[in-house]
């Protein structure tokens, strides 16, 4: 019979916190065998902390991810092609896809001790994506940069991020005002969170929030990315 724990509670417990903290002194399978009742557990509360998520963000945008069950990515590491050979990630962590081929982006929460953060947009956009966005850019950045440059954004945010290209995108003039903004290869924002915060009863509702105040940028993304050059629909 499957392992099932019948839990009400959504926040984030101590418990987890400690169990990541063990788990990452001790990342071997042994002592993971010898603690699967207590990851079964944490697991469970971690996929209730999800749901409550999902039904938060849903009140103000559509999220394709169905239950928080399937938004929650497994704790197995793929070691195949890492030099990193330990079995476990060491945090809880998962994301949600936003609806239909006209909403882009998604959103992406990380729980681990001293580090735990949310963080939301495009880690790898592919060729034909990252072209549209650059051309957009290179035509006209003023939409894009108020948004990223808003005091709201700003105070969440910091900036805009992600890994750049070392000189020039082929095809860009490398004295564009915006090269900053063309040398990007990812779109990516993101906020840390305190222990204490993540511990927090109201935390799940500072994530929502947060995830809300992304929702310019994505809405900048996802326009640019279902129309043309001239702005016609892609879909329609």
């Amino acid at each position: 019979m499957p392992f099932k724990f019948y839990l009400t509670m959504s926040a984030i417990q101590q418990s987890t916190i400690d169990f990541i903290k063990k788990l990452n002194v001790n990342n071997n399978r042994d002592w993971f065998t010898e603690n699967k009742t207590s990851y079964q557990k944490e697991h469970e509360l971690f996929i209730s902390f999800a749901d409550e998520l999902l039904v938060g963000i849903n009140k103000s945008d559509h999220i394709e991810t169905p239950t928080g069950k399937k938004s929650v990515f497994r704790i197995y590491r793929d070691v195949r092609f890492s030099k990193n050979k330990t079995p476990y990630k060491n945090h809880f962590s998962g994301s949600f896809k936003r609806a239909t081929k006209e909403l882009r982006g998604g959103y992406y929460f990380h729980i681990e001790p001293g580090n735990s953060f949310i963080g939301g947009g495009f880690w790898g956009p592919n060729p034909k994506d990252l072209l549209r966005i650059r051309k957009e850019i290179s035509l006209d950045a003023e939409e894009l940069k108020t948004i990223i440059k808003s005091k709201e954004f700003v105070t969440t945010f910091g900036s805009l991020d992600g890994d750049r290209v070392k000189t020039v995108p082929r095809g860009f003039d490398r004295n564009h005002p915006d090269i900053d903004l063309l040398q990007l290869k990812q779109y990516i924002i993101s906020k840390k969170f305190s222990d204490k915060e993540v511990l927090s009863a109201n935390f799940s509702d500072k994530i929502i929030k947060t995830f809300k105040t992304m929702r310019p940028f994505f809405d900048y993304m996802s326009e640019v990315l279902t129309t043309d050059e001239n702005g016609i629909s892609l879909y329609e």
